[in-house]
């Protein structure tokens, strides 16, 4: 099996020491410091982390991220690079590839590309198939709201209906490109969108930051 989300896990925890506690990310409202305590709540608080999910619980989550956030960034970045305790479920090795693998890549992406010198980053294939998978797992679910018919087609031709309805429109990209645009990143994304114009306006109105 492949260790990709132990990969990113160091890569993000490496990234975050580099550009430091007050470095801006992409998500709104969120410097690396808030983003590492996200990261770790997630992982080591499943009484809070529900509030990701259940609106009911997002104010108890807002709370036990703050206490996180308030915490020497050292050791947020350790408990990063330490991952789960051992009676978490991701601490199981098929539950982290499953969990964590776009968690990890999505929010590295939101550090690099939110600072003024960023460049692309060069993926390998089986990654980039791996993403893909995720991808297509995860489509429907995600853009269930869509405004419009909605597909997305990688390079290669490679496509999945991430939502279906008309008018129709085809977001093509890296498979790394198209989950930065299904998560809501799509000002910095390299997708190419075609269709009609009012539905490509649609589209980028309803796209919403995921975390």
């Amino acid at each position: 099996m492949s260790t990709f989300a132990k990969r990113e896990r160091l890569l993000l925890a490496d990234l975050l020491e580099t550009v430091g506690p007050d470095a801006p990310t992409l998500c709104e409202g969120w410097r690396a410091r808030d983003l590492a305590a996200h990261v770790v709540v997630r992982e080591r608080r499943p009484d809070a982390a529900g509030g990701l999910v259940i609106k009911q619980l997002a104010p108890r989550l807002e709370r036990v991220t703050a206490e996180y956030a308030a915490k020497p960034y050292e050791e947020l970045l350790q408990l990063i690079r330490t991952g789960p305790p051992r009676f978490s479920p991701f601490a199981l090795k098929q539950v982290d590839e499953a969990a964590n693998t776009v968690e990890f890549y999505v929010h590295t992406e939101d550090v690099r590309r939110a600072q003024p010198d960023w460049s692309p980053r060069e993926l390998d294939p089986v990654f980039q198939d791996t993403l893909w998978s995720n991808l297509e797992r995860s489509a429907r679910l995600m853009d269930r709201g869509a405004p419009t018919g909605l597909v997305l087609r990688c390079p290669d031709g490679r496509t999945t209906v991430a939502h279906r309805g008309t008018p129709v429109v085809t977001v093509t990209g890296e498979p790394s490109e198209l989950l930065m645009f299904a998560y809501g990143r799509q000002g910095v994304a390299a997708v190419a969108l075609e269709g009609d114009a009012d539905a490509i306006e649609k589209v980028h109105e309803s796209r919403q930051l995921g975390i």
